[in-house]
This record gives C-alpha cells, sequence and structure tokens, in this order.
C-alpha cells in the first residue's frame, strides 16, 4: 500500500466568514484532505478554529519584540493623532510594521514543527498581503518542495485595467514578488489566464505553473434560514459578494428596472438582489429602491451559508467583472455557482477566465455595460422561468475540474515530478 502523502498548508485564515479569500482556502483544504493526503494546517487566523478530521494549529502573534512594539505605536498615533503613518514607512520598507511582525511570528511557529516531515509545503493567502508567503522566504530548507499559491496579480501595479495603481514601496513589493518566484518550486495559480498574466511580469516563474482552480465542495443540501426578503418562489437574480469600485451594477440595475416596465406582471414575483457589505453604490441602491423595492441590497456581509443556501435557490446568479481587457481572475464564487446549477449571467470582458471556462458558445455573457444585451439576458431567463422550463447549468465537465479528483491528480503529478502544465 503507497505511503500516505503529508501536505504541509501555511495559511494566513481559515474563517469563511472573514472573506471569499478565506472561503477558498478551507475549500482547497478540505479538498486535499477528501483527496487522501494527509493535510496539517498552520494558519494565522489568530483564533482557535478547527476543520473535520484536519489537524489545524493557530499561530500565535509574538507580542514581544520590536516590531511589535513599532506596528502598536503605529498604530496608536493614527488612531489617537489621527495621524496615518503607513504610506511613508511603506515608502521606506514596503510593508508595515505589522506585517513584518506577522511574518516572524509564522516563522517561529513553522521552526517548532516537530513528528511531520512534509513532501509538500503550500503557502496560501488572502488579498495582497501574502504572508505565509514572506514566511516562507525565510525558511530555506522548504523551498525545494515549496508551492505557492497566487490567488491574484502582485504587486497591484501588476493589476489589469481599471484596477492597476502604483503603492507605496512597489519596488520593494515587487523585489519580494521576485524572491517568491526563485526560490518557489512551484507557482500554483486559481487560473490558466492568471500564470500567463504573472509570467509576463516576473519570467521566472515560468516551468513552474500548476493550475489549481478554486474547489467545489459536493455537501448534503439542507434547509437554511434565508433572508425575509428573499423570494424563492419567485424570478430572483442574485449577485452576492463585494462591489468593488470597478465592478459597476448601473447597467445591470438599469436593465432590471426597463425589464420591469416591459413586464409589469414582473413586479409582484422578482428581484434582483445584492449580497454583501456596504461600497460606493450603496447610495444608489437606496435611491433605486424607492422606486423600485424589488432592487434590495444588504448593508452588511451576511453568514456564508445563508449566502449559498440563497444561491442555490435563486433563478439566476451573477458574476460581474470590471470593464478593462481582461479578467485573469477565477472569482472565488465560481464554484458556489456551478454548485448551485443555476444559469449564471455572466458580465465581463470577453478575455477573461470564467468566460473562458464557460466557453466561447455559453448564452449568458455580456459586457459589464452592454444595458441592451443584460436586458435581452434577463428577459430570456425570465421567459423560461415563467414556461416552468428546468434551466439548469449542468456543467458536469466543470463540477470535474473543480473537484477532489481533479486536485488530487495535479498534486500526483508534481509528486512524480512529471509535466505539470495541464490543458484545460
Amino acid at each position: 500500500m503507497p505511503t500516505q502523502k503529508k501536505i504541509l498548508i501555511v495559511v494566513e485564515s481559515i474563517d469563511v466568514e472573514d472573506s471569499s479569500g478565506s472561503k477558498a482556502n478551507v475549500a482547497l483544504i478540505q479538498n486535499l484532505h477528501k483527496a487522501g493526503f494527509e493535510v496539517l494546517v498552520y494558519h494565522y487566523t489568530r483564533k482557535e478554529i478547527q476543520l473535520p478530521g484536519i489537524t489545524c494549529m493557530a499561530i500565535k502573534e509574538k507580542r514581544w519584540s520590536g516590531l511589535f512594539f513599532l506596528s502598536r505605536m503605529e498604530r496608536y498615533i493614527r488612531t489617537f493623532l489621527k495621524l496615518s503613518l503607513s504610506k511613508p514607512l511603506e515608502k521606506v520598507f514596503g510593508f508595515s510594521f505589522t506585517l513584518f511582525n506577522d511574518r516572524n511570528s509564522i516563522v517561529t511557529a513553522l521552526r517548532k514543527i516537530e513528528g511531520f516531515n512534509p513532501d509538500l509545503v503550500f503557502t496560501l493567502s488572502k488579498g495582497n498581503s501574502f504572508r505565509p508567503h514572506h514566511a516562507l522566504l525565510k525558511m530555506p530548507e522548504w523551498h525545494y518542495k515549496w508551492i505557492a499559491y497566487i490567488h491574484d496579480p502582485y504587486p497591484m501595479h501588476a493589476f489589469p485595467r481599471p484596477y492597476d495603481w502604483v503603492e507605496p514601496g512597489h519596488q520593494q513589493k515587487r523585489n519580494f514578488f521576485l524572491q517568491v518566484a526563485e526560490k518557489s518550486k512551484y507557482a500554483a495559480y486559481p487560473s490558466k489566464l492568471l500564470a500567463v498574466w504573472m509570467e509576463s511580469y516576473f519570467p521566472m516563474l515560468k516551468g513552474k505553473a500548476v493550475i489549481i482552480p478554486h474547489q467545489l465542495q459536493d455537501e448534503e443540501y439542507k434547509e437554511v434560514k434565508t433572508l425575509g426578503v428573499f423570494n424563492k418562489k419567485g424570478f430572483t437574480i442574485v449577485h452576492a459578494g463585494a462591489l468593488m469600485s470597478a465592478r459597476n451594477p448601473l447597467a445591470l440595475i438599469n436593465a432590471y428596472c426597463q425589464f420591469l416596465k416591459d413586464f409589469p406582471d414582473a413586479k409582484t414575483n422578482s428581484q434582483l438582489l445584492f449580497l454583501g457589505s456596504k461600497s460606493i453604490y450603496t447610495p444608489t441602491f437606496l435611491e433605486v429602491r424607492k422606486e423600485t423595492p424589488q432592487v434590495y441590497s444588504s448593508d452588511a456581509n451576511l453568514p456564508f451559508e445563508i449566502v449559498l443556501a440563497i444561491m442555490r435557490q435563486a433563478s439566476v446568479n451573477v458574476i460581474l467583472e470590471a470593464k478593462g481587457p481582461s479578467s485573469p481572475f477565477l472569482p472565488g464564487k465560481f464554484p458556489h455557482c456551478i454548485q448551485a446549477n443555476r444559469p449564471i449571467l455572466l458580465l465581463g470582458p470577453f478575455y477573461s477566465e470564467s468566460k473562458r471556462l464557460l466557453g466561447n458558445d455559453y448564452p449568458w455573457w455580456s459586457e459589464i455595460d452592454d444595458q441592451k444585451r443584460i436586458l435581452l439576458l434577463i428577459k430570456q431567463n425570465y421567459l423560461n422561468w415563467l414556461e416552468n422550463k428546468a434551466i439548469r447549468l449542468n456543467r458536469p465537465d466543470l463540477r470535474g475540474y473543480l473537484s477532489e479528483k481533479f486536485l488530487k491528480e495535479s498534486i500526483d503529478k508534481i509528486l512524480t515530478d512529471s509535466p505539470i502544465n495541464r490543458e484545460y
């Protein structure tokens, strides 16, 4: 019987309620476990969290260090003197004192590991901090088995338009990622387009790519109490997730309002829901609701299980991407949309990972600002709903691609040191 392979996961957070990145990280960890690997998780969530059947160790923050003192001093100055030092400090050091102290906290915890010799070491982060990657750079003894997971472009000036802007300390941030590109054995990405994108900025990443998409988890459906405003018997269009400034929902909102004018009966049996925290579009939502109460937006993040339950019962789920020439991201909610098995209204660039996976002939796609086409797609889905047609996404190919089976195949290729760039 073959020996069970061991994987050490160094992850920023495993709290599924704090971000979409953490949800994706937890799904990957759990599917690695389901795929038959022995998984040990060291996480910097700073609270005790356990995942079923997986050993999870919460890393403690180093609170007796010069960096901790400097980080708290900077915080006190910001809080009590209303003076932010973050930008000038990052211009000099590239990163905050807090990040440096967090990195050292992670390194200290990892150096205490005994009795677990991993075959592979994954670093998983969220947002733009990449704290576990900072830590692994300080541990050269693991570089030959290090898989640096790159969930988004980095640094910010490497983002596609319209996101690209230059951060304070951008050169130090680039130097940091040059080291990650050089020292890591493999670079894992949730998206094939992201791998190509990052290799254009960091040529040393070429030949290291392995595509590990955000994971789908087949869980038994259970009844969950949802929002009182949610009409599960009606025609409901749902956008779940944060609305960053570049993810402009105005064309979708205007198309839906026009749809209600063209189909007055839909005022009693349809709704457009935005589930997420407040955004720059919140005032717009409040104005729209005065005349169109069918449009609803939450003013805070909802528990993950509630959002997932609504997505599974929605008529249509929306993926909203920024207006630009390309979107190399694979949205964290993409597996949830596939799992919900409802039509996905994909609003984004022609060149996007979501569109690449759904296919060029996918019928429910539009540019984010093409109000006429969005209106047409809403009407088509509504007419199908009226006729009681069982509209389902039905993409077993994508379910397989996002499954632990495909994940195991990808990891096995790494462990046998065979070619890892697999087309999809």
